[in-house]
């Protein structure tokens, strides 16, 4: 199996595609940012076990490690890389029955809202499900929405991925996804960041 890896603008994450489905269109990215998290997928837990990885991002069609800033690329890409194939070629479950495509736990949804509040929410989320993931996804990475708080209009994102902890990430939700949703609903004033 040959599998394409593509720097990210985070240097201390790489984008991996093996030319297929990993979690499948449609479907939500799933954001290791620890072991603890990666319980639910057997190929989170063997990526978190080569030295020097701090994160893994599960794409429809991609795998974005995180390593260590201490650690080089060189040093540990071929492990990654054995690992992904290993795991896709035998066709073991990437992640446990039932945990692929719910929404993460710090995700807000449009249920969350009623009347013209709910209305704006289905707009910022259609703007970023239709506009920014697929941007972002490009660079390994994924943004999803928190919260957005009425009156205030302050948009509440999570970065994920690539885009957790990426130097360029606060310029990405100011000079880009803030811009875009403020031009789009003007009761968004001001987009910022969730850790």
């Amino acid at each position: 199996m040959f599998i394409q890896t593509e720097d990210t603008p985070n240097p201390h994450s790489m984008k991996f595609l093996p030319g297929r489905d990993v979690l499948g269109a449609g479907q939500l990215g799933m954001d290791f940012p620890n072991i603890d998290a990666a319980k639910v997928s057997p190929l989170a837990v063997a990526l978190f076990d080569v030295d020097g990885v701090t994160g893994v991002y599960l794409g429809a069609d991609f795998v974005t490690v995180t390593k260590d800033p201490t650690v080089n690329w060189t040093d540990i890409k071929p492990a990654l890389l054995g690992t992904i194939a290993d795991y896709l070629a035998a066709g073991i479950p990437l992640v446990d029955q039932g945990v692929a495509g719910t929404p993460a736990k710090d995700e807000g949804t449009a249920d969350d809202y009623e009347g013209e509040d709910r209305e704006i929410v289905e707009q910022i989320i259609d703007l970023l499900d239709t506009r920014v993931r697929p941007a972002v996804a490009q660079d390994g990475g994924d943004i999803v929405f928190h919260r957005f708080v009425p009156g205030d209009g302050i948009v509440y994102l999570t970065m994920k991925g690539a885009c957790s902890g990426c130097p360029s990430s606060t310029m990405t939700l100011k000079s880009g996804i803030e811009n875009l949703l403020k031009h789009y609903v003007p009761e968004v004033t001001a987009v910022e960041a969730v850790m």
